[in-house]
């Protein structure tokens, strides 16, 4: 089965609970995944950089990948994320890593060297010669500082085996339909951007891998499904209601505003590792009434 068929919909960036000693809190990660399946996401992806990545050691991110293996069991996909800015270190990574259970690896576009192009394409030829799973590209220059281009992601599609698709946060929407134009068939293009999922599957993307979805899977979801029948009516009557939603998330840090939002419905505690701090207390209010709303 091709990543089209088997990561079409939401696949969901899940957040890291920390306790208040700021270890790894299993117990709510183990409840927030049963949250999100029930809630209706296709795809869990693991060690994503809302998943404060950064921040965790080789050891907390190869236990978090097992007991995300062994608490979903089967019951969807999973994604394990395996980014960073040293091709070297991420090839011996791939080879670390236990991603057995794996369906693909998403790969976070290197940061802050702002390589170019062409470094940019021997970057993920040499991670995807390195994994034992296709490599889906992460195009995100807010956070990296360098734009993955239509053309080297089309070229990467094309010439390197086993790049098996993007997840495409540049937020330009041309960009973004240049390469839906120009993919292959089999080569999976997904929204790295809740605010613009909609009119991108309108566009022809195959769904979205979210931070939204963490705390408003059953609305997110629905949302991203009736957009891929096509039914753009109906899935507007919900993306309106998501809109401010999408805003506050956002509106100081990710992964903090989704955290936020998490704490209030009762899935985690408030605690993320520095240098990310807690929404602000004004935020966390207005955070606080949309849920409730």
């Amino acid at each position: 089965m091709s990543l089209v068929q088997q990561l079409r919909g939401t696949g969901v960036a899940i957040v890291t609970p920390f306790q208040s000693n700021f270890s790894v809190d299993f117990n709510a990660l183990g409840k927030i995944i049963d949250f999100l399946i029930d809630g209706g996401v296709e795809y869990i992806v693991t060690m994503g950089t809302t998943g404060e990545t950064p921040t965790l050691s080789k050891e907390e991110k190869k236990d978090i990948i097992q007991f995300t293996y062994e608490k979903v069991a089967g019951r969807v996909p999973v994604v394990v994320g395996v980014g960073g800015n040293n091709t070297a270190e991420l090839e011996k990574e791939l080879g670390w890593f236990p991603l057995d259970k794996a369906v693909a690896v998403l790969s976070a576009s290197p940061y802050y060297s702002k390589p170019s192009q062409e470094g940019l394409f021997q970057h993920y030829k040499v991670l995807a010669a390195a994994s034992p799973k296709p490599i889906l590209l992460y195009n995100v220059p807010g956070r990296t500082g360098r734009n993955l281009s239509a053309a080297t992601t089309i070229r990467l599609a094309r010439e390197v085996k086993n790049i098996g698709g993007i997840k495409e946060a540049s937020g330009d929407m041309a960009q973004c339909m240049e390469i839906l134009r120009d993919r292959p068939e089999h080569f999976l293009v997904v929204s790295g951007d809740d605010a613009l999922a909609l009119p991108q599957i309108a566009c022809g993307m195959d769904g979205v891998i979210s931070v939204a979805a963490n705390s408003f899977p059953k609305a997110f979801t629905e949302m991203v499904r009736l957009s891929l029948r096509h039914q753009f009516k109906e899935a507007k009557v919900l993306n309106d209601r998501l809109i401010e939603g999408y805003e506050l998330l956002f509106a100081e840090n990710n992964p903090a505003g989704v955290k936020a939002a998490m704490f209030e419905l009762g899935l985690l505690g408030n605690y993320v590792r520095l240098p990310v701090v807690p929404v602000s207390d004004a935020l966390q209010a207005r955070i606080h009434d949309y849920i409730k709303k």
